[in-house]
């Protein structure tokens, strides 16, 4: 809530930069730029050039990284999902995801690592799906590669469309719900330790676990 306090006492740049790197940790993400206007009391030019200042230090992520996403209504989407296979998605996945945690390692500011973590875990109340998802678009957006997160992005639209995916015969396995969170949990803790080359094979063995059971619900007679 604004209070005219805050409205009369424009935070100096130090102020405004421990203000907004509070924020986006308590929050996960800043809001948006007329709020913060408004919130803070400040001019918007200092705003965005102790934003970018925050960005190009790696203390906060790229701007608009999930607004950036390719709309998952397009006509070509469309298109790929009537000719894409579950086999096809895992496939690509393996050649872009493990690139993807090696680079998180290298170039993740804290809070992009801190998000990565905590995304790891998942928690009872979470969807199996869902939040697998969330854990891999995090290393995604961290690997700060603006054209390959919207291919990524591209790429989950089509493998999550109900067209592509395997519908699940029943609900998920507690064991493997378990050994999937251990897994995601080595490749944040590579990435949190900057160990490049740990990360993308945890990242690798981890697809190729996907993979396996992909292939084994599409073999007639396979495990469910």
């Amino acid at each position: 809530m604004t209070t005219s306090a805050t409205k009369h006492s424009t935070p100096d740049a130090e102020s405004l930069r421990r203000t907004l790197l509070d924020m986006a940790e308590a929050a996960d993400a800043l809001p948006s730029e007329r709020s913060l206007v408004d919130d803070l009391g400040v001019p918007r030019s200092r705003l965005r050039r102790v934003l970018a200042e925050l960005r190009s230090s790696g203390q906060l992520p790229p701007a608009n990284m999930g607004r950036r996403a390719i709309s998952p209504n397009l006509p070509r989407i469309d298109g790929l999902v009537r000719v894409a296979t579950p086999t096809d998605v895992i496939e690509l996945r393996l050649i872009l995801e493990p690139r993807f945690a090696r680079l998180a390692a290298i170039r993740a500011s804290a809070l992009e690592i801190a998000r990565i973590v905590r995304a790891a875990q998942s928690r009872p109340a979470d969807g199996y799906g869902a939040a697998d998802l969330a854990f891999h678009r995090e290393v995604a957006r961290s690997a700060r590669n603006p054209l390959a997160h919207d291919l990524y992005d591209l790429l989950r639209h089509v493998g999550t469309d109900s067209r592509v995916r395997m519908p699940h015969a029943r609900t998920p396995c507690p064991k493997r719900r378990i050994a999937r969170d251990a897994e995601h949990a080595e490749i944040a803790r590579a990435i949190a330790d900057r160990d490049a080359d740990r990360a993308e094979s945890a990242m690798r063995l981890h697809l190729a676990t996907v993979q396996q059971m992909i292939h084994e619900r599409l073999t007639p007679g396979g495990r469910d």
